[in-house]
């Protein structure tokens, strides 16, 4: 059984969350993250404490569960040695082989390059230097960083051996469909494909092998950076609201705009969903928040959730009502989807 992640609009829509639930409920095998790399922060709120994470896979939270890194994602090494030891995971990580590395001369180009910074908003974590050279075939490769060498693994062999034998993978994809190299808003837009096709070469499965594309939406979009956003809120708006975030990575103030159904029809097109995860319901009506059944929504959550699904025609099988992993309603059996 293998269900993919993916971010439906310009990331920080929660997919965190929703792996690290998916991690418990379905008791996960493995969760593999796939994506660009430590430029997109997950964030898991697990029992009362926060998890920031760049490298390590959310769904972590099961002690059960192997967690990977695909060929597709770089790793800058300080950060992930550092979160391996912050979530104590150090005999169940594995990195493949392959992925690329980034290095701190990547970090400092990135840095001094005033259109990336001033223009595009990188995050400056090096990505996008690194995978220049990897374009150039002279990016150095997991395998040759000696500090790595006892979480080397063959990640693809790995998961179709895991999905030959019927276990559960996720795959765990990072920033959003917006940000998409080929089908986002470019030049405002990350180093690489981010869509669910995407992932499924960067961790080494073919597109046969995919069960379940679970696209996430957060009940209100937010960008971070540069770039066009359709009816974005000022800031004393957001304010206002209660919409105002902070990104995992940057601590920029993320931009903000009502949920957007063109946006989402077109990240269902590029995607293909089964089903349709929904996050921070809460923030829109806050008389939902840690909620966990979907008959006690109010009227007005109920309503929103049924555009949505009239609108996308793809059900919205996961509801989450808070920032902790537990705070999510689950749809899945009563819509038929497991």
């Amino acid at each position: 059984m293998l269900s993919v992640v993916v971010d439906g609009f310009f990331g920080d829509t929660g997919k965190g969350k929703v792996v690290s639930y998916l991690s418990l409920k379905d008791d996960a095998d493995i969760i593999v993250r796939a994506g660009v790399g430590p430029n997109a922060g997950h964030t898991v709120v697990f029992r009362g404490k926060e998890y920031k994470l760049r490298q390590i896979p959310s769904g972590f939270v099961n002690k059960r569960s192997r967690l990977m890194i695909g060929a597709g994602v770089l790793i800058y090494p300080p950060r992930l040695l550092e979160e391996i030891t912050i979530t104590d995971v150090k005999d169940r990580i594995y990195v493949d082989y392959q992925a690329g590395i980034i290095e701190d001369r990547h970090i400092l180009e990135e840095r001094e390059s005033e259109y990336l910074s001033k223009k595009i908003g990188s995050t400056k974590t090096g990505c996008g230097a690194a995978m220049k050279d990897r374009v150039l075939r002279k990016l150095k490769l997991a395998r040759d960083v000696p500090e790595l060498k006892n979480f080397l693994k063959d990640v693809s062999l790995e998961i179709n051996i895991a999905l030959d034998g019927n276990k559960k993978v996720i795959i765990e994809g990072t920033q959003g469909t917006y940000l998409s190299l080929y089908h986002g808003t470019y030049p405002y837009v990350t180093s690489k494909d981010v869509t669910a096709s995407a992932f499924c070469s960067d961790v080494g499965v073919g597109p046969k092998r995919v069960d379940d594309v679970i696209l996430v939406f957060k009940s209100y979009v937010t960008r971070v950076g540069g770039g066009p956003l359709e009816n974005e809120f000022t800031e004393k708006e957001a304010r206002t609201r209660g919409l105002i975030e902070i990104a995992t990575v940057t601590g920029r103030i993320r931009r903000v705009a009502p949920f957007n159904f063109n946006y989402a029809k077109r990240a269902v097109m590029l995607n293909s969903p089964t089903q349709i995860a929904l996050t921070k319901l809460d923030i829109l009506f806050k008389e939902d928040y840690g909620k966990t059944e979907f008959d006690d929504l109010s009227i007005n959550a109920k309503n929103f959730i049924e555009k949505i699904e009239n609108e996308l025609k793809v059900p919205v099988s996961l509801i989450s009502t808070g920032p902790d992993t537990e705070f999510m309603i689950d749809r899945r059996q009563e819509l038929g989807l497991l």
